[in-house]
């Protein structure tokens, strides 16, 4: 190996090692290849997801007057207008994240996919990344809800920091296309212990809570979940049952479905939905 051979080897070596060390470029999103994506935080791109997993919105029950403020909130927004971010929290099983996805599909429908709304789910993980993806999106032509499922942070947690900056905008604001929506069992995004040790060890107690429960009043719009009655739940699986066309006798369909609760310890949509699947194989239908 001649000597110009061995210095050409070792500088692509060095080359390779460099480029593995640089941090990745975010990959500029194709917005136009699909409604709903995924946030790849490794690879810093959206993934276009093929099949949604949603639910028509006429089948989630028992939250009518939540389900039409967050639907006004992002027909808005998909119209240009002024509109708030969203934190759904609350009751686990009630239709939550459900709702977010069924309402995008909603407006997306009345307005006929004239410039559709996008909609971009971020894992909880990946939030420290939310800057980077929020300057990608704002060189788009589209509107995008940015969407995180069961968003909560623990103790040592300081990512948050990073999701009340994006919220926010900094000094730039935060970008006329982009609105994000969260789900949460905590209203304040924060377990409740995290909140009170921070009150019994702080030298200025009441500025430590506002520090943790701030990231809160981020979101315009707060959507409380709760549990449902019996009757909501008897609602939800009846409107499953027909929307799928389950053909059971309405006493029978009844009995099983409050069997079926009494052993899961808990009424909600999701309990509702775990009862038709195990209906629809009983009966040998798929639900589709």
């Amino acid at each position: 190996m001649t000597r110009n051979t061995l210095l050409a080897s070792k500088l692509d070596q060095l080359i390779a090692i460099l480029s593995r060390m640089a941090p990745p470029v975010p990959r500029p999103i194709e917005a136009e290849k699909a409604d709903c994506f995924v946030w790849n935080a490794q690879q810093l791109s959206a993934d276009p997801v093929k099949k949604i997993n949603c639910i028509d919105i006429s089948l989630i029950a028992g939250v009518d007057n939540i389900r039409d403020i967050l639907v006004d909130n992002t027909k808005r927004f998909a119209e240009g207008l002024p509109a708030n971010n969203v934190l759904l929290w609350g009751a686990r099983g009630m239709g939550k994240s459900s709702l977010v996805k069924a309402t995008q599909t909603l407006v997306n429908k009345e307005r006929k996919n004239e410039n559709p709304l996008k909609l971009v789910e971020i894992h909880r993980e990946d939030i420290n990344t939310l800057p980077l993806l929020m300057n990608e999106l704002k060189k788009s032509e589209y509107h995008f809800i940015l969407f995180c499922d069961d968003l909560s942070f623990d103790h040592d947690d300081v990512s948050y920091k990073s999701l009340k900056t994006a919220l926010d905008g900094g000094i730039e604001g935060r970008p006329a296309n982009v609105l994000f929506y969260a789900t949460s069992n905590r209203r304040h995004l924060m377990p409740r212990d995290m909140i009170d040790n921070e009150y019994s060890t702080a030298i200025n107690p009441s500025d430590a809570i506002e520090e943790k429960i701030s990231l809160s009043d981020r979101f315009g719009l707060w959507l409380g979940f709760h549990s449902c009655s019996q009757d909501d739940y008897l609602t939800m699986v009846q409107n499953y049952a027909g929307y799928y066309g389950l053909n059971e006798k309405s006493e029978k369909l009844r009995n099983d479905a409050l069997e079926w609760s009494t052993t899961r310890g808990n009424r909600s949509g999701r309990v509702a939905w775990q009862f038709i699947q195990d209906l629809a194989g009983r009966l040998g239908k798929t639900l589709e």
